[in-house]
């Protein structure tokens, strides 16, 4: 994918409240679509963290908008909302890296164990 990124629109509330991790991973993603209709897209991960993820989307989305993510490999579902979008060109088309956050924190939700709450200090 090209990142030849021509929008970045972040929510001013989003902060980092938990350590990334690059992690790609398979999710399936639902919701309303700017025309009022219903979709369903299969996408994956780009990096994860305890309270949501980077994802890649087709659908356009906006700002706070209120989506429903799943784990395909053991159906586990969650509330999300859409925290930041920046559209990109990729060589099939125009998608757009999303930043979602969990409704409630979602430690268990990914299968590599639970990430980190907080970006761990010196100990």
């Amino acid at each position: 994918m090209s990142t030849q990124s021509s929008l970045l629109t972040v929510d001013p509330s989003e902060r980092r409240r938990s350590q990334r991790f690059h992690h790609i991973m398979p999710l399936v993603i639902r919701g309303d679509s700017a025309e009022d209709k219903t979709f369903w897209e299969d996408t994956f991960t780009l990096s994860i963290s305890a309270h949501g993820a980077l994802v890649v989307l087709a659908a356009e989305v906006t700002l706070g908008q209120r989506l429903l993510l799943m784990n395909p490999q053991n159906w586990d579902e969650r509330k999300v909302r859409v925290a930041r979008v920046a559209r990109v060109t990729s060589f099939d088309g125009r998608v757009a890296q999303v930043g979602i956050e969990f409704e409630q924190p979602g430690f268990e939700f990914w299968p590599v164990g639970a990430p980190p709450r907080k970006a761990s200090g010196n100990r």
